[in-house]
């Protein structure tokens, strides 16, 4: 048996070299994987996680962000509501046993009843009407559950209707006159103010992953400031009245925020095709 040489001689090439790499058929049955890649890939071509970190694909697998943040505005609106509960259980508890709160509270209202033409305070209030703020949110209910947005549709209404439930028991309960007929009760808290937080609020929670801009919040919150204004100037009811009615519905409009969320909206009837089916105008 002859050996085989262990080097070739090539042209007038007589030096000694290292055997070279053969590419016949020898390397034509080199495994392959499924996906085209060599069976190992070299440290330096890996591909860095989304992170910009060195590592692995697929990188190792963390938390979403929006799920991250999801929770956080979770935890938030929770802390919030504990807040707005316990501070409307202080300034109820100070009603009924006609705490120290309530003379700061009277001195406020008799330096700014009546500071207005009672035409203008009028109109202020009226605002909070049933027959003007409910229509609002009912139009909004619609306009959200036609864009298939039911499931915050269905909050905000919910919401609504708790109004009522909440607010006629607590009157009763409470049975605190007004600044201008002590002889009266039935104050705490205000409706007015209630009904119309619910209502543009909820309202504004519905449209606004629809709207172009930022502008369905402010005008809601500038609705219910001008209600609550009209109510004090008017004497119709105490500052902690309106107070106590804020902190009592800001719980049921973060959870109208949570369940009209703007990932819940789907194209209207005018989107069958093209770019940006599905989302919002900007």
């Amino acid at each position: 048996m002859s050996e085989t040489p262990r080097f070739r001689e090539t042209g007038g090439d007589t030096s000694t070299g290292l055997p070279q790499r053969r590419t016949g058929h020898a390397f034509a049955h080199t495994p392959q994987r499924s996906d085209g890649r060599t069976p190992q890939t070299p440290r330096g071509a890996r591909q860095p996680d989304p992170g910009g970190r060195p590592g692995t694909t697929p990188p190792v697998p963390g938390r979403p962000a929006t799920l991250r943040s999801g929770i956080s505005g979770t935890s938030a609106a929770y802390a919030i509501s504990a807040l707005c509960v316990a501070l409307f259980a202080l300034i109820t508890w100070q009603v009924l046993v006609s705490g120290p709160l309530l003379v700061p509270d009277a001195a406020i209202s008799r330096a700014l009843v009546r500071t207005v033409p009672d035409a203008v305070t009028q109109r202020l209030s009226d605002f909070g009407n049933v027959p003007v703020a409910v229509p609002v949110l009912l139009l909004a209910v619609c306009h959200a559950a036609w864009r298939g947005n039911r499931r915050g549709a269905a909050a905000a209404a919910l919401a609504m209707a708790l109004v009522p439930a909440l607010v006629v028991p607590l009157k009763e309960w409470t049975g605190r006159p007004g600044p201008l007929e002590p002889w009266a009760s039935g104050y705490y808290p205000s409706g007015h103010t209630a009904t119309a937080y619910v209502a543009y609020v909820g309202a504004a929670l519905l449209v606004r992953p629809y709207a172009r801009g930022r502008w369905p919040l402010p005008l809601a919150a500038a609705l219910t400031a001008v209600t609550a204004t009209g109510l004090i100037l008017r004497g119709y009811h105490w500052p902690l009245d309106v107070l106590a009615s804020l902190l009592m519905c800001t719980p049921l409009l973060l959870a109208v925020r949570s369940a009209a969320g703007p990932g819940r909206v789907r194209p209207g009837p005018a989107a069958s095709d093209g770019e940006g089916a599905g989302q919002p105008p900007k």
